[in-house]
């Protein structure tokens, strides 16, 4: 890779925050990044090589960092989504069980073999893109509390699941794997609120702001990368060794500086160049040659579509019901796994993200329509909306 490509990416890359400007249209970033990829990359004009081993390293540590935001997005420390749990847990696994029975119809009518990633698919719930609707749309109230519950719950469970059904050949090895990098996060999570509470985070960001050092930044990145390298000796997604940090910094709670400071590294540089490396990656001339596969994905689309309205009938509202569908995390870590290790068949990878952008789009849709209903009253202040502070400040969104 050459600083000429580098430049191409981050200028391509710009397309994302373009689609996102209007903030009526509630188009994630990544769309963009993810269409300049497919624009430039093997579908395109050929002019990027996701095969570029320079540009694949970077786009592992893009996507490393990527899972380890959406990790720390997660609301794990407010106490109004803590309460909902039982709700959310309930509706979660009912979710679950409806994504099985869609994902064997599926199967059956496409002759295709991935039931089980099929259904962890459907299943599946994007924290990342979920909160910051709810946060920019000012949702609130009881039944938006308990439909992030079931999105947090849910997001966490399917990228659990994803590495074991994503190649069930190797599933116990990649169990032996999921619990090592999940014993290493709980352990990190006691070793960081034992920092905390003893005031020694205090004291190095203290020296770090004073000298100019970085050390918290330094120290954090130095953890993903070793959790990182743990995941890939233990052939386990370093999707999971992201999420899973980003989950025990969640449960601390996440310094402001080291948070506006990963917003800088991520969102500005390795973020877009993951999405738009994966852009790059998908061939989606194959779904021309393959054209069931467009079927799979309008199926994948309307069957998470579907089986996450069912909460209808738990009492979940619709339009909350559809928001709770969108998914983007899931499938695009089974795109890069099933890529990396050659598990999915031509044309299924475009087929896995048409289903995940069908789900965006309604959950865009169904945003519009829960502000008029569910919109936090002023009375209520900072608690009575759905969405905590933390997860602010965990982004650095609020502030970038």
């Amino acid at each position: 890779m050459s600083f000429a490509t580098l430049a191409m990416i981050m200028v391509v890359g710009l397309l994302g925050p373009l689609l996102a400007a209007r903030q009526g249209w509630h188009i994630p970033v990544t769309i963009g990044e993810l269409l300049a990829g497919i624009a430039f990359g093997a579908t395109g004009f050929g002019l990027l090589h996701s095969s570029d081993a320079t540009f694949k390293l970077l786009a592992d540590v893009g996507f490393a960092l990527t899972m380890f935001v959406a990790g720390s997005h997660v609301p794990v420390r407010d106490p109004t989504v803590r309460s909902a749990l039982g709700k959310g847990v309930g509706r979660a696994v009912a979710v679950g069980l409806l994504a099985v029975a869609a994902a064997a119809l599926i199967s059956y009518l496409f002759d295709t073999s991935h039931l089980a990633l099929y259904a962890v698919l459907m299943a599946s719930s994007s924290a990342a893109l979920v909160l910051p609707i709810v946060d920019s749309l000012e949702l609130g109230g009881p039944q938006v509390i308990q439909m992030m519950a079931q999105v947090a719950i849910a997001d966490t469970a399917c990228i659990v699941a994803l590495p074991l059904v994503v190649d069930p050949s190797n599933a116990g090895r990649a169990a032996l794997g999921a619990a090592a990098v999940a014993a290493c996060a709980v352990v990190l999570f006691f070793g960081l609120r034992a920092v905390e509470k003893t005031g020694l985070r205090h004291k190095l960001h203290d020296i770090s702001e004073e000298r100019k050092f970085a050390l918290e930044l330094r120290i954090s990145l130095a953890i993903l990368f070793a959790l990182a390298a743990l995941a890939t000796t233990t052939h386990v997604s370093i999707m999971l060794a992201g999420f899973a940090f980003g989950l025990a910094v969640a449960g601390v709670g996440e310094p402001r500086r080291v948070a506006k400071q990963l917003f800088a590294i991520n969102d500005g540089f390795l973020g877009p160049l993951f999405f738009v490396w994966l852009g790059s990656s998908i061939d989606l001339r194959e779904l021309a040659h393959n054209p069931s596969y467009i079927g799979v994905g309008v199926a994948l689309g309307l069957g998470a579509l579907l089986v996450h309205s069912a909460m209808r009938i738990a009492g979940l509202p619709l339009p909350l019901a559809a928001m709770s569908a969108a998914q983007l995390g899931v499938p695009i870590a089974a795109v890069t796994v099933g890529s990396q290790l050659h598990l999915l068949k031509p044309g299924e990878s475009g087929a896995l993200i048409l289903g995940a952008m069908i789900t965006i789009a309604v959950a865009a849709i169904s945003g519009g329509i829960a502000a008029k209903h569910f919109a936090a009253a002023p009375s209520e202040g900072a608690q009575g909306k759905a969405v905590p502070a933390q997860a602010d400040t965990s982004l650095g969104k609020a502030t970038p």
